[in-house]
């Protein structure tokens, strides 16, 4: 193998390896974007409705005192449009259900909602409930806080999620990481290794033909050097002793 395809090969193997490291990393840190991504999109769209959920609850709740206070007209137009509201959130919640175990949370909600709507689907103005605040607060609010704990344990669950995401995250991208300190490790290792190798075939070789034909100026004594080689430099020296000679012998 010549000198020119030695280095060419060597700085050739080095390139590889950087290229295959790099491609890994690529891919890896593409593969986390996606997957880090489709996980908080899911999450994200879970805890909004949760908080859609929230607010309609709130203004049921308001909607009912409202009612309570004789405001026939006002407290069912606010009825009517936190039941709308949390339908939409609910409706959002239940389609995006992808965290193991989330169907059970969404299922619950459904049940504690049912039994609070009932709460207030019946007339309260005009009748005994109207002005009674001890059926408000041991019937009404009581099951609008259990419903409002039900969604809040949605949110928290996907709330969790995100941040184990984070997590995975961090040891995804760790592993992303490897290939590139691997390479660099490798690349480092063989980088000395060509070194050394360009230093014994080349730099060295060289070192003593330099030497050789100082002591035959000095000397006239050729030298005994021999290259293990059978390159330019094998050839090269070969070519100065034969030459060296050829002057001795004249």
């Amino acid at each position: 193998m010549g000198i020119r395809l030695k280095i060419f090969t060597g700085f050739m193997i080095l390139a590889i390896m950087l290229l295959i490291a790099g491609f890994i990393s690529i891919h890896e840190f593409m593969n986390i974007g996606n997957y880090v991504q489709k996980l908080l999109d899911d999450n994200y769209r879970s805890i909004e409705a949760s908080g859609t959920m929230v607010e309609a609850l709130e203004r049921e709740d308001s909607g009912i005192l409202l009612l309570l206070m004789g405001n026939w007209e006002e407290g069912r137009k606010i009825l009517k449009e936190g039941d709308d509201l949390f339908n939409k959130g609910f409706s959002s919640a239940e389609n995006n259900l992808t965290i193991p175990g989330e169907h059970k949370y969404v299922e619950r909600i459904k049940q504690d909602y049912n039994i609070y709507k009932k709460t207030w689907e019946r007339p309260i103005v005009g009748t005994d409930k109207e002005g009674n605040f001890e059926w408000y607060y041991n019937k009404s609010h009581q099951m609008f806080l259990q419903i409002k704990e039900s969604v809040k344990q949605l949110m928290e669950i996907n709330q969790e999620t995100m941040y184990k995401t984070g997590s995975d995250l961090k040891n995804r991208s760790q592993r992303a990481v490897m290939p590139g300190i691997v390479a660099i490790i490798a690349a480092v290792v063989f980088t000395l290794l060509f070194n050394y190798f360009i230093n014994f075939y080349i730099a060295k070789p060289i070192v003593h033909l330099t030497r050789g034909i100082e002591e035959y100026n000095n000397t006239g004594e050729i030298f005994k050097f021999t290259s293990e080689t059978s390159d330019e430099i094998g050839r090269l020296t070969n070519a100065i002793k034969e030459m060296l000679q050829s002057l001795t012998y004249k």
